[in-house]
């Protein structure tokens, strides 16, 4: 049994919350619960699938305050980059939240994507369990302070734009071919399923992209594609 204490956690945030076991709860991955089965918990999933709702809504609330000449088109675009796997688990790095987390043996070993997706989901479940236990208000002090000024970086960097379309438009004007994506293969059970997809110009495969969705795992294809043809510019 895994002894952590989250109240180090607590003070790094500048939040106590009154319900522990709810804290304890969104740093608890379903893996660690199969292998400690004796364990009173419940597994993040219900709280991550709250804080995505409530993630989203500040998101969208405060992007909508931000930018009043942005049309709905952008703002989902913008949205979509701040909320996403990549800056959500770069925040949860930035928070310590690694140090933190109640996963098996094996999946304490994985790194890369795996270990990604572990992070942005208990990044998630984190605003869920926040939510229920102080309110909208403190959520919404947390989400200014440490996630919503990364959106300069990611506007800088134009990655809010959209790679499968920029990855047709670069292969249409440079080749004047139109990108097509297929499912090389799928991993894991039905809740936790991890897609890999390949992206091709004819029958020539440029490169693979994993993802939770095929809809992610096409973008992160996408993604390396312009990269290694270079198109990113």
């Amino acid at each position: 049994m895994k002894q952590i204490d989250f109240s180090r956690f607590e003070d790094s945030i500048g939040v106590s919350f009154s319900d522990k076991a709810l804290l304890k709860q969104a740093f608890t991955h379903r893996s660690y619960l199969n292998e400690n089965p004796r364990e009173r918990l419940s597994h993040n999933e219900r709280l991550e699938f709250l804080g995505d709702a409530v993630l989203e809504l500040i998101a969208t609330e405060y992007l909508f305050k931000k930018y009043p000449d942005k049309n709905e088109g952008e703002l989902t675009a913008y949205r979509a980059a701040l909320v996403n796997t990549i800056t959500l688990s770069e925040t949860a790095q930035s928070m310590n939240i690694n140090e933190f987390l109640l996963l098996s043996r094996g999946e304490q070993r994985d790194t890369g994507k795996a270990r990604q997706y572990i992070l942005a989901n208990t990044f998630e479940a984190f605003v869920g369990a926040l939510y229920l236990d102080k309110g909208y208000a403190v959520v919404e002090k947390i989400l200014y302070k440490i996630l919503f000024p990364r959106l300069e970086k990611i506007l800088s960097e134009r990655s809010w734009q959209d790679a499968k379309s920029r990855f047709q438009e670069k292969a249409q004007e440079v080749l004047s071919i139109t990108p097509a994506y297929k499912v090389l293969k799928e991993m894991g059970p039905d809740h936790d399923k991890t897609f890999v997809v390949g992206v091709f110009l004819g029958d020539t495969k440029i490169a693979e992209g994993s993802g939770r969705s095929k809809q992610d795992a096409e973008q992160d294809a996408a993604r390396a594609g312009l990269s290694l043809k270079d198109w990113e510019k």
